[in-house]
């Protein structure tokens, strides 16, 4: 290496091993934007983890970091998720605790005005950060390592959890910024969210980065090499043939009545006001579609149905023919509903491993707090297999990938065979070939009727055929529900 190469290197991975991860030459100079393309469960959450100063995984090569690094990833925001719930101090004022403001966060509000405006914070930065939304949250981190005027940023799926506004807004601010001297570094699972102005690529395949490089001359062989990794990667592999002989085994209750009749919904945090005038019925069959901004109120729409939301009780909303308030148990609503979000999964903390985190969808507990019987083991370790990931039943949940926690989770949430399937944002952190088996899946369970489907998503490629619904939220904190054929929603 020259001396002049060496003053413009900034990070250098050399004959690293780390937990899992083989990195044989990974040099990233001054002023260089590299995309790293890795499948769901590759090991690109231990490079992050890596880039993030956990030199405790190094365990033989060379690992040399600037002092100056910033990371943004799902590990750093549920962090800052958790060190809000310890600071939490509800029981001693005896009303809910705001927590933090998000202006806390970010070191120099007034240097960063414009980005702020155009990421659309304005409004959140005096709320607690763990009431933000998802994208939300992802927005603040980024402005949090911006705002320390960081040299290096790497980015784990940035692009995760925010709407298709926002993600044209943060490419087009990170490009800018990335022209005025800024290197990147963007960990991602899906190639088509590579950033095409990057000016270096690697792929990260079993365990091992390769294919390091200038663009011009891996962007070639890139398609081949993804088309492969789709063919022979996808760890979803749930068949609605094993969800039909599961539902024969333990047979649901058969009525046509309404699964959910919101009428006139409002929800609000403090004095401010998400969403009201929300009209909503969804039938068995009704398939829905809900986008809408970041912070509009789609995650909020999934509390109330699910009563993780105060507000439920004072909505009038009727849950299989339960009105709440009404007298109804919790276990009266939540045996028949299956649920994937971010909230649920950043409220994971608890020790267990990845079967038993799937067991515990049988009890719709946070954790197993029992010894789980034969059968119970047996279905568990029978997801485990259909979802490719058996080889790690005992490992716990949070030392899965993040792709890997949220295919756990979806089969915690699919095991008691559900009547309504709550997914929101289901495929954060999973790659092109995860995410399509898990639609064709969805699109085939919804054909036979094993349950009624309600979908939040942030990305056009998700929008399939089956939905009969699609409740859009405006900007203007107001909602539209309305009915789209399967054409008009075809991509």
């Amino acid at each position: 290496m020259t001396e002049r190469s060496e003053q413009k290197m900034l990070l250098g991975l050399r004959r690293l091993k780390a937990c899992g991860l083989v990195v044989d030459d990974l040099t990233v100079n001054a002023g260089e934007a590299w995309g790293i393309l890795g499948e769901t469960g590759a090991g690109l959450d231990v490079l992050a983890a890596l880039l993030g100063g956990n030199l405790a995984l190094v365990r033989s090569g060379e690992c040399r970091l600037p002092p100056n690094l910033g990371v943004v990833s799902f590990a750093r925001q549920q962090e800052l998720f958790e060190q809000e719930l310890r600071e939490d101090d509800t029981d001693f004022l005896n009303r809910p605790d705001p927590g933090t403001p998000a202006r806390t966060f970010l070191a120099n509000t007034k240097t960063h005005a414009e980005l702020i405006q155009l990421f659309n914070l304005e409004h959140v930065l005096d709320r607690g950060y763990r009431y933000l939304s998802s994208g939300e949250s992802r927005k603040i981190a980024i402005m949090e390592q911006l705002s320390k005027g960081v040299q290096v940023l790497a980015l784990e799926h940035p692009f995760d959890g925010l709407d298709q506004i926002s993600c044209r807004e943060l490419e087009q601010q990170l490009a800018r910024l990335h022209a005025t001297g800024l290197t990147l570094l963007f960990l991602c699972s899906d190639a088509a969210d590579l950033p095409e102005w990057c000016s270096h690529l690697a792929l990260v395949q079993d365990g091992e980065l390769r294919h390091a490089g200038p663009a011009a001359r891996i962007k070639p062989m890139l398609a081949s090499l993804v088309s492969a990794a789709s063919r022979s990667q996808a760890l979803f592999q749930v068949k609605v043939e094993d969800m039909r002989r599961e539902a024969a085994r333990h047979p649901m209750e058969n009525d046509n009545q309404p699964l959910v009749v919101l009428r006139n919904g409002f929800a609000r945090y403090g004095e401010v006001e998400v969403f009201k005038g929300l009209d909503l019925t969804i039938c068995p069959g009704d398939h829905t579609l809900v986008t809408g901004p970041n912070g509009c109120g789609k995650s909020t729409l999934v509390q109330l149905i699910t009563g993780d939301h105060p507000l439920c009780y004072s909505n009038d909303l009727t849950i299989f023919g339960h009105r709440r308030g009404s007298g109804e148990t919790i276990w009266d609503i939540k045996r028949h509903l299956g649920l994937v979000s971010s909230d649920l999964h950043r409220s994971h903390r608890v020790s267990g491993s990845a079967l038993a985190i799937i067991v515990s969808g049988l009890f719709d507990s946070i954790g197993l707090y029992h010894k789980p019987k034969a059968e119970e083991r047996w279905l568990a370790e029978r997801w485990l297999v259909w979802l490719g990931l058996s080889h790690k039943a005992s490992r716990p949940f949070r030392r899965l990938s993040y792709g890997e926690q949220r295919l756990v989770l979806l089969g915690r949430a699919l095991i008691k065979q559900p009547r309504l399937l709550l997914l929101d944002e289901p495929t954060q952190g999973l790659d092109s070939a995860n995410r399509k088996a898990l639609l064709d899946f969805l699109e085939r369970a919804a054909a036979e009727g094993l349950c009624t489907i309600l979908y939040i998503s942030h990305r056009l490629d998700e929008h399939r055929s089956f939905f009969r619904q699609h409740l859009q939220f405006s900007p203007s904190e107001t909602v539209q529900p309305f009915r789209l054929t399967p054409a008009q929603l075809s991509v």
